[in-house]
Parts: structure tokens; C-alpha cells; sequence
């Protein structure tokens, strides 16, 4: 097993470890090919001491070295999104553990549907369709996972896409709170109801006010007519 636990340079760190163990063990596998070579050069076609034949364990012994390989890119990538892009740990662990729950068969990849019901159990709002209807918001996100349509998205497209979906909303939280900054005077870390119904219809800002928290500065001290806006926007964009 090469799971990982700790941080994603944790994981990585324990996968290239886990990594090296696998292929230090081809001398055996070397070994064992070799053996079956001389069972064949005496005529001796079956083993009753095994199921297992030296093509099928080469086979599983070059799907495990990239399985590996596969992993380390995964965190790699992981790591660089989440450096520049600001997308938590948390979340990064979030998609991986969801895409593992949907991934039944442990293939590394997901058909449409279990593709569809991981980007549900992960808060997205698809529209639930008559079966045979075609959902085109769904089919627009296919577009940029799978547009060949070979019916599978692998672990490294829907990582991509999660990434690109979660830096969206970072980008446009942040966006928001700088316009409400923008809004005060001075640049303070905080908006006063003048100043929200000075720059705001009336409807936004009765909106606002009910759904702000009252701005609290570092020593613990209530400042009077003063609303949270980051703690506001932060909300906003939580899945």
C-alpha cells in the first residue's frame, strides 16, 4: 500500500520511499522469470504451487512502479497548487479522499456517473435529469475533463479541475473582499452601516448588515457600527 498520511511533502516524502522498496524488489522478480525459463526448457507448463505465472507478476510489478510514479506526480502537483494558488491542505485532502471513495474498483479513474456523484457529495449543484436527458451544465464540465469522451476521468484531470474550481473561488473571494475594502475609508479591516448604505442599494446593504458579524479588533474589543466584511465574504464562498 502506498497511502499517505501528514502533510502532502509527508506523503510524498513516504511515497518515493515506498517507491524505491518496489523496485529494489526487480532483482526477485529477475529471479523468478528466470526460473519460469528453465520450467519451460524442461517441458514443465504447469504449477500446482501457484495461480500465478511470470508474465501476469511482471505485469502487476510495472503497474505498481507506476502507480507509484503516478502518485508522486499527483502530490507534486498537489503541492504546487496549493503554493500557488492558496487552496488548503484540507481541501486538496478532501477531493483526493472523495475521488478514493467513488474509485470502487481502485482503477485510478471514475466513469461519468460516479465522476458526477463525487462533484455532488462535494457540494456542486448539478441539477438532477431525467434519465437519457442530456444535463448540459454537467456536459460543460465533461468538456474540460474529458472532451474526447473515452468515459473516464483519471485522478490527475478531476485533481486539475477541483484545483481550477477552488482557486476560482479564491480568486472571487478575494475579489469581493477588496471591493468592500475599497468601499471604506481609509482601508480599514472593517465597514460601517454609513458606509455600506452610501455605496450600496438599500436591499444590499439590509442584506449585509444582517449577515455580518460584529467586527472585533486584535485585543478582543467590539468596535462600535463596524462589520466583519472578510469573515462575510469568506462564508460566501464556502462549497
Amino acid at each position: 500500500m502506498m497511502e499517505g498520511s501528514g502533510t502532502l511533502e509527508d506523503q510524498l516524502e513516504a511515497t518515493k520511499k515506498k517507491a524505491v522498496e518496489v523496485r529494489s524488489q526487480k532483482g526477485q522478480l529477475k529471479r523468478i522469470e528466470d526460473l519460469g525459463t528453465a520450467m519451460e526448457e524442461r517441458l514443465i507448463l504447469d504449477n500446482r504451487y501457484t495461480e500465478h505465472s511470470t508474465v501476469g507478476l511482471a505485469q502487476q510489478w510495472d503497474q505498481l512502479d507506476q502507480l507509484g510514479m503516478r502518485m508522486q506526480h499527483n502530490l507534486d502537483q498537489q503541492i504546487q497548487a496549493r503554493n500557488r494558488s492558496g487552496v488548503s491542505e484540507d481541501a486538496l485532502r478532501e477531493f483526493s479522499m472523495m475521488f478514493k471513495h467513488f474509485d470502487k474498483d481502485k482503477s485510478g479513474k471514475l466513469d461519468h456517473q460516479e465522476f458526477k456523484s463525487c462533484l455532488r457529495a462535494l457540494g456542486c449543484d448539478l441539477p438532477v435529469v431525467e434519465e437519457g436527458q442530456v444535463d448540459p451544465e454537467f456536459q460543460a464540465i465533461l468538456d474540460m475533463v474529458d472532451p474526447n469522451r473515452d468515459g473516464h476521468v483519471s485522478l490527475q484531470e478531476y485533481m486539475a479541475f477541483m484545483i481550477s474550481r477552488e482557486t476560482e473561488n479564491v480568486q472571487s473571494s478575494s475579489e469581493v473582499e477588496q471591493a468592500f475594502r475599497a468601499l471604506t475609508s481609509r482601508d480599514k479591516p472593517y465597514i460601517t452601516s454609513q458606509e455600506l448604505y452610501a455605496n450600496l442599494t438599500r436591499e444590499q446593504a439590509d442584506y449585509c448588515i444582517q449577515r455580518m458579524k460584529p467586527f472585533i479588533d486584535r485585543t478582543g474589543r467590539t468596535i462600535p457600527d463596524a462589520y466583519d466584511y472578510a469573515d462575510f465574504t469568506a462564508n460566501m464562498f464556502v462549497n
